[in-house]
C-alpha cells in the first residue's frame, strides 16, 4: 500500500499498524475460541490455550514482525499500550479459569501471571531467531512448568 494510500484510509503509519495489531489480535481470538471449543476440562482448557498461542500461523514472519513492533510501541503508543493489556488481560482470564479448577484461588494467580510470561517470553526467543526448539517442543516446555506447578 502507498503511503499516500495508507494516510488516506487511517490518518497515520501508527493508526495503520494498530489496525493490523487488532486484526491479529482477532485472528488469535479466533484460533484461541476454535481450540477451546471442544474442551471437556480445566486440563483440556490449558492445552487449548497454550496451542492457540502457538499456533503455526503465530510464526508467519509477517505476524512475527508484527508482534516484536507491538512489544515495542505499547511503550509510548496508547493505543497499543490498550490493545497489550486486553491481551495480556483475556489471556490471564482464561488461564485463571482453566487453572481455578485445578488449584486453589491464589495459586491459579500466580500460574497464571507465570505462565501467560513464560507463552510471551518463548513466542519473542523464537521469532527472534532461537531456533533450537519446535512448536511441540515449546509447548512442552510450558506443560512441564505446569506438571510441576499443579501436582
Amino acid at each position: 500500500m502507498s503511503s499516500g494510500l495508507a494516510h488516506h484510509y487511517f490518518g497515520s503509519k501508527d493508526a495503520l499498524f494498530l489496525a493490523a495489531m487488532r486484526h491479529i489480535l482477532t485472528a488469535f481470538g479466533a484460533r484461541a475460541r476454535h481450540e477451546l471449543e471442544s474442551t471437556e476440562t480445566p486440563r483440556d482448557r490449558l492445552n487449548a490455550i497454550i496451542a492457540a498461542s502457538f499456533s503455526p500461523e503465530n510464526f508467519e514472519a509477517h505476524v512475527v514482525s508484527a508482534w516484536l513492533i507491538f512489544y515495542v510501541k505499547s511503550q509510548n503508543l496508547p493505543g497499543a499500550k490498550r490493545l497489550l493489556r486486553i491481551y495480556i488481560s483475556r489471556l490471564r482470564s482464561n488461564l485463571l479459569f482453566a487453572l481455578r479448577g485445578l488449584t486453589g484461588d491464589a495459586n491459579a494467580r500466580v500460574i497464571a501471571q507465570t505462565t501467560g510470561a513464560l507463552i510471551d517470553g518463548l513466542y519473542i526467543r523464537h521469532a527472534l531467531g532461537d531456533q533450537t526448539l519446535d512448536r511441540f517442543q515449546t509447548m512442552a516446555l510450558v506443560w512441564d512448568y505446569l506438571n510441576v506447578k499443579l501436582q
